[in-house]
């Protein structure tokens, strides 16, 4: 059995946050998962479930108390149940103390994983807990869900003055037939300089549509501030950038448009040709870079039409990110930041191939 825990989109959003950026909600998951494991000792320590009779039951219970503990996510605080006639000692604490770092690395992946029941319950048994009932895990991992729901949904209350759009396909078997289905990603920098991940989504296809569907989403999220928007050339995320986010300027990645251009070029001329594109990328005025798109033009026009026509329709949009600042200029001018996270859930997901099914593909496991 797996654990029904995050959806697909959860989990990415997810990944990159609890790999090492929102400290708060990875202690919450720890006292969560803390909580669960002590309530589960105790129960083996009563003999019965609460509120159950039994001839194995050993003692009853007596309320609780309050105890602090002090993890690498910072201090939090524990309910330790009492019992009536013998004192019940959670060693479950020291244990998971000592191995707290495998501890964080179970909750990151019954986040981001989809961990299976039985993996949950070994790494808990070797932790002190002999047993930890399925219903006892879903709970928990429905606590869980609820604090992923909260990240994915949150408002976003500062401005992300760039944000990357990008999109990578999944195959799932629908009603027998193999499809692919698009995660669309919006990946958002701060005014504060700080990175996240403010928007995933799973889509049929990266049509205008739904692209324009999951802006006006972050949209009602309180999206703001936007002043330049990266991606590629794909013409649905373009058309939904113009219609969601005006008055913000589109970025063209350079690195597609390089290969874009070079796919017209010669194999001989190739290593040329790119070194000459690159020279227009690293200039960092529009009248410097304006003077090497001429110099292109002039030295490829005559040899390289096709090459050059492509140069020509899109060289204003790979140089909006000229209007910036400087030291924005080699992050802001490709969709590179975002291509980590490309990474990750390709990482996840490639040696399983094609998904059973939609909600195979929404908890993939390690």
């Amino acid at each position: 059995m797996t654990i029904p825990n995050l959806t697909h989109e959860q989990r990415l959003a997810l990944a990159d946050l609890l790999s090492n950026k929102d400290v708060d909600v990875l202690r919450e998951m720890l006292a969560t998962v803390y909580d669960a494991a002590i309530k589960a000792q105790f129960e083996q320590h009563i003999g019965v479930g609460h509120y159950e009779r039994g001839d194995e039951r050993q003692d009853r219970r007596n309320g609780s108390r309050t105890r602090g503990l002090n993890t690498r996510a910072g201090s939090i605080e524990l309910e330790i149940p009492r019992s009536r006639e013998t004192p019940f000692r959670p060693t479950v604490i020291e244990q998971f103390r000592r191995s707290e770092r495998a501890l964080v690395s179970v909750i990151q992946e019954a986040f981001i994983g989809g961990i299976s029941t039985r993996k949950m319950e070994d790494v808990l048994a070797a932790m002190g807990v002999e047993h930890l009932s399925k219903s006892q895990i879903s709970a928990l991992c429905q606590e869980l869900d609820a604090t992923a729901t909260t990240f994915r949904r949150r408002e976003l209350t500062q401005a992300y003055p760039y944000v990357w759009f990008d999109a990578l396909y999944e195959k799932l078997r629908i009603d027998d037939r193999v499809v692919s289905n698009a995660v669309v990603i919006a990946y958002g920098v701060g005014a504060d300089g700080h990175r996240d991940v403010i928007g995933i989504d799973v889509v049929d296809t990266e049509s205008k549509d739904a692209w324009t569907a999951f802006l006006r989403g972050l949209k009602k999220r309180r999206l703001s501030g936007v002043k330049l928007a990266i991606s590629d050339a794909h013409e649905g995320v373009k058309a939904a950038i113009a219609t969601v986010l005006q008055g913000a300027s589109w970025q063209r990645c350079t690195v597609h448009f390089v290969r874009n251009i070079l796919a017209h070029v010669p194999q001989n001329r190739k290593t040329e040709v790119a070194a000459s594109l690159r020279s227009v990328f690293t200039q960092v005025s529009k009248v410097n870079a304006d003077r090497a798109v001429q110099d292109i033009r002039e030295r490829y026009g005559g040899t390289l039409k096709k090459a050059i026509d492509i140069f020509d329709a899109g060289i204003a949009d790979a140089l909006a990110f000229l209007a910036f600042p400087i030291e924005h200029h080699r992050k802001i001018a490709t969709t590179n930041p975002i291509e980590h996270l490309n990474r990750e859930i390709r990482r996840r997901t490639r040696s399983i191939g094609i998904f059973p099914s939609e909600a195979s593909a929404l908890r993939s496991s390690r």
